[in-house]
């Protein structure tokens, strides 16, 4: 099984800081976020995550997916701050981006290109990605005869099969996945428990996965209810 690089201190994807930075990977204090004319999805909620899996969780609606997008960025709060591995988003987002990974799995703007061509400009975006561990995860995931396929050509699965294999070789500090386990095939399931168990011990990134309730079996750090 492909396995996620451990980026000690002798190969870190990012460059440090003078300072070094405090064990938490994502501090975030005080947000607030409601849709105009909505009440707020959170309000005051406050997350301070570790290395390791974590998850966020609760019913349709609760605002799961539009936390994940305010962590990366796409989104803005109301209130509070947010940083990671103490890169403040407020004030150097590009730097913040680079350390977070995240897409919307139900995007379609990527549609027009191809798996492979997505997956070659992943190191643009995340300084400590790893094209071998993308390609060993794509491999493995049964994606190696759609890789030359546009991505609208691709079925649900298939798609997020994409979006997992960028994930888990992004090297990001922080990595946000949406409903990880949608839409995959048995096979596929079992491999990404096995690559989650193994995040779960990262020593430096941590994973924050948005689903309905924590997949049982999996070494949970926090779990987060809204």
């Amino acid at each position: 099984m492909p396995r996620l690089p451990a980026h000690d201190a002798e190969s870190l994807p990012l460059p440090k800081s003078p300072d070094a930075p405090s064990t938490a990977v994502l501090r975030a204090q005080n947000l607030r976020f409601a849709w105009p004319g909505q009440p707020p999805l959170f309000d005051g909620l406050t997350i301070t995550l570790g290395p390791g899996l974590h998850a966020v969780c609760g019913d349709d609606g609760c605002g799961k997916s539009t936390l994940l997008a305010l962590l990366a960025g796409e989104h803005a709060s109301h209130t509070g701050s947010v940083l990671v591995d103490d890169v403040s988003l407020a004030a150097d987002r590009e730097a913040y981006q680079a350390r977070v990974f995240w897409i919307d799995p139900a995007t379609d703007a990527f549609d027009a290109v191809s798996a492979r061509a997505f997956l070659a400009t992943q190191p643009e975006h995340h300084p400590g990605f790893e094209p071998a561990i993308a390609h060993d995860l794509a491999e493995a995931l049964g994606l190696t005869p759609h890789l030359d396929k546009p991505l609208h050509m691709l079925s649900a699965g298939s798609k997020r099969k994409v979006w997992l294999s960028a994930a888990m070789a992004s090297g990001a500090p922080l990595t946000l996945i949406d409903q990880a386990f949608a839409a995959l095939d048995a096979p596929s399931t079992r491999l990404l428990r096995e690559l989650l168990s193994e995040a779960g011990e990262h020593p430096r990134r941590a994973f924050l996965l948005a689903d309905h309730e924590a997949a049982p079996g999996l070494p949970w750090g926090q779990v987060i209810d809204l």
